[in-house]
């Protein structure tokens, strides 16, 4: 049986908002307004009373306690059918193959509810539990691109954390011999009851594999940079990746704290956020139009030559890209046509996971194994960790407890990322890319790239740049009507 998110049942925290109402909220809040004498207590009565302000804690330490802890439940394998995640292929037959898939999991970055943080400008909230996980999905995603952009592509964090018989057990299905699951090795002490997601760290070494790892001082040379991008992440106001960052950036499609995030709606977050930072350098983001890749709009955001005279000194003459392509793979549930699609794209080396997951309950896919897929989910709540100090733990940031649910569960609206470091590199992504998208039975595949750019095909309005999400296909219709759709997540299909 295969486990399910620490969560899953539970969370009812984030509602899609229907259309109309966020357009009158948005009107209410943004439009015009009849002129009036002008009123003393308005501006008191803006920010939020006692009342509210009770509610908000009432709500975010129920919140707190209901994503607090989890009932452990053990996640399987199969021995006969390979592991991807993220362009890695691990055959679960020998004890290696574990420490291989161990050392990919649980190095990939971990972002999950926070508590205690500093209140959330303009709310009362010292907390994102119940309603930031599509944000902390995103921040997974980012931090993916940029492990791959700053660090060497098979990097493993060398204190990885062990996975236990508790969380994990590989078998062989359907064997005659043998028809219970055959448990791995255990490769740490039992978990301490209080510790339901992490294991000690000083056994986080033990009964590893016999062959000693001949890039392991190469990865423990690259933790400064592991350690670096962490605090990027941080849960302060000044962070330039932090809940509290993505938050107001948010403010600009109509968001607030307490929101429903979409995946489409992060996409653009993440865009602005990455053009803002001014930690991050020769990285750019790309968001696809109407799921559409325009390669040259790709092209004119990252040749660096074009903005430069010939005679220039130039350290890069092109600027990586991480690409984000919003789309929905089906109507109210996922179309079975898209599954070889998605299987294909997780085994791409430049793709760095699919933000999703089930209805009203986001989670980071990163790879799959037979018709299920492996995921990191954000519904976990933790204390922050203060990554101001020198030699801070990163081990709240990593997950050792691998999990899986099925293909047909997955919620159809998802944002998919990849990553391309060089233009041979996007040029390679376009080819492979288009490869696995033509594996769908789907007549249409699930998004596209062209030749030119988004304003050639009359997208003027429309660039990567604009401040709603616009990954939609819309036919031939009024530009009232592609304005009234743009706040939305829903997909209009040819």
């Amino acid at each position: 049986m295969n486990s399910v998110s620490p969560s899953a049942a539970q969370y009812v925290g984030g509602v899609m908002q229907d259309d109309r109402v966020e357009m009158r909220r948005q009107q209410c809040n943004y439009g015009p307004r009849p002129s009036q004498t002008a009123d003393p207590t308005r501006d008191a009565a803006d920010e939020p009373d006692e009342v509210d302000k009770l509610k908000a804690r009432f709500i975010s330490a129920w919140n707190n306690v209901k994503y607090g802890w989890t009932i452990k439940t053990k996640t399987s394998f199969n021995k006969i059918s390979p592991v991807h995640i993220l362009g890695q292929s691990f055959l679960l037959n020998s004890e290696d193959e574990v420490e291989r898939f161990r050392l990919a999991f649980v190095s990939r970055v971990w972002m999950t509810y926070r508590k205690e943080f500093p209140q959330i400008e303009g709310t009362s909230l010292t907390t994102d539990c119940g309603w930031g996980c599509m944000l902390r999905s995103g921040q997974m995603m980012l931090a993916q691109g940029l492990l791959v952009h700053l660090m060497p592509r098979d990097w493993t964090w060398p204190d990885a954390q062990p996975l236990t018989d508790v969380d994990f057990e590989v078998f062989r299905p359907r064997s005659p011999v043998r028809a219970a699951g055959i448990p791995i090795p255990s490769f740490a002490a039992p978990r301490m009851l209080n510790t339901p997601e992490k294991t000690s760290t000083s056994d986080s070494t033990a009964r590893t594999s016999q062959r000693e790892r001949p890039e392991s001082t190469r990865d423990k040379q690259a933790e400064p940079i592991h350690h670096k991008l962490l605090t990027w992440f941080d849960d302060q106001p000044l962070a330039p990746f932090g809940i509290h960052e993505l938050v107001e950036i948010g403010k600009s499609s109509g968001k607030k704290a307490g929101d429903w995030y979409g995946p489409s709606i992060v996409a653009h977050i993440l865009r602005k956020a990455v053009a803002k930072a001014s930690v991050v350098h020769n990285l750019g983001v790309y968001v696809a139009q109407d799921c559409t890749v325009y390669k040259g709009d790709v092209v004119h955001q990252c040749d660096l030559t074009q903005s430069r005279s010939p005679g220039d000194q130039l350290n890069h003459s092109w600027k990586s890209v991480i690409i984000l392509v919003p789309v929905r793979l089906g109507g109210e549930a996922l179309n079975p046509s898209y599954i070889e699609c998605v299987k294909n794209i997780l085994q791409l080396e430049c793709c760095i996971g699919i933000i999703g997951g089930k209805p009203k309950h986001s989670l980071y896919f990163i790879g799959f194994q037979d018709d299920h897929l492996l995921y990191l989910d954000p519904h976990y709540c933790q204390p922050v960790v203060d990554v101001t100090e020198v030699d801070f733990s990163p081990e709240s940031f990593h997950c050792s407890s691998p999990k899986k649910m099925p293909f047909n569960r997955m919620d159809p609206s998802c944002t998919i990322g990849f990553y391309a470091k060089t233009r041979k590199d996007f040029e390679s992504l376009c080819s492979a890319v288009s490869v696995a998208l033509s594996s769908s039975k789907e007549k249409y595949p699930i998004f596209t790239f062209v030749e030119g750019r988004g304003q050639d095909y009359g997208l003027e309005g429309h660039g990567s740049n604009h401040s709603f999400p616009a990954a939609h296909i819309l036919p031939s219709r009024t530009v009232e009507n592609s304005y009234n759709r743009r706040n939305s997540d829903e997909f209009v299909f040819l």
